[in-house]
């Protein structure tokens, strides 16, 4: 199996179960809580060491009980963590998470170390990103770190995958022309580019990420599935399944994320690697939690086609 870096932020969850998600002002009762390991970098490592993927990760935590948390629950599946740099006088970050009875999440992120991960740190972990084969990025870590280790990724013929979350808007085109396989939702394709209300604008917007440089494009659409735009200008809508129950949405976009890798990893198509990807994701909204409901490699294996 190809091998796998993924240079991302880790966080400690904060993940309350609410009625509601509060508007302005609103002060509510949370209803239970419970802290997750998480981050989407550290989610992404944890679901392809899970999936038994040869896996490295890139990042920062502080030196506090959070850091160590995160560092060993990313052990216990295989995911080397030798580069990840504890730094003093600086906190571990943390995402305060709601949950509502329906699944869906609304989230405040405080970077803490993720805001340090820089071009430098990028620099003196070279060797490793030169021994990877694939490379997978977010943008929880700042913007001009991930542009240099994809554009060092892209020199030297790596393949890139973007999870573009949290969006932004007007990101540069060189980013996109360093990207494989860029994996939106449906909100943040909106937010990249333009409004996106219907299948016109999804397919519309796709085919503009394909213009600014992205080879790739996977939108994931919450319960109506997904959709694939690839290099060859093909096009494939996948249906969700509706028979799954919803629990909490947290982590399935990078789950999903970790299933691409994992599949391209192991030589699948891209086809191939959507579908699996799909039935990562299908498991994880199931189950509570970020890196707590990410299935095993056995598990996804049982699980229907």
């Amino acid at each position: 199996m190809k091998k796998i870096l993924v240079i991302g932020s880790l966080n400690m969850d904060f993940v309350a179960g609410v009625s509601h998600i509060p508007t302005v002002g609103e002060t509510i009762l949370a209803e239970n809580f419970e802290l997750v390991p998480g981050g989407k970098g550290a989610n992404q490592s944890y679901a392809i060491g899970k999936m038994h993927g040869n896996v490295a990760m890139l990042g920062m935590v502080g030196q506090d009980t959070y850091g160590e948390r995160l560092c060993e629950n990313l052990k216990s599946v295989g995911v080397d963590v030798s580069r990840i740099r504890k730094l003093s006088g600086v906190s571990t970050g943390i995402a305060v998470i709601g949950v509502i009875p329906e699944g869906d999440n609304s989230i405040l992120v405080v970077s803490g170390a993720n805001a340090h991960v820089d071009k430098s740190y990028i620099v003196e972990n070279m060797d490793l990103l030169e021994a990877s084969d694939i490379i997978v990025v977010q943008l929880e870590i700042p913007l001009e770190t991930v542009m240099y280790a994809v554009k060092e990724a892209r020199k030297r013929g790596k393949t890139v995958i973007l999870d573009p979350a949290p969006a932004v808007p007007d990101l540069p085109d060189e980013l996109f022309a360093c990207v494989d396989v860029i994996k939106p939702n449906e909100t943040e394709l909106a937010i990249l580019l333009q409004e996106c209300s219907d299948e016109e604008d999804l397919r519309a917007n796709a085919k503009l990420l394909q213009q600014k440089g992205a080879k790739n494009i996977v939108v994931t659409l919450g319960g109506e599935g997904s959709y694939l735009l690839k290099e060859d200008h093909t096009e494939k809508r996948l249906h969700a399944d509706k028979t799954v129950h919803v629990v909490d949405t947290t982590a399935a976009g990078d789950s999903y994320v970790a299933g691409l890798a994992v599949a391209l990893a192991r030589g699948d198509s891209l086809d191939e690697a959507v579908e699996l990807a799909g039935r990562v994701s299908n498991i994880v909204v199931t189950r509570k939690g970020a890196q707590t409901s990410i299935p095993s490699f056995e598990e996804l294996e049982e699980a229907p086609e």
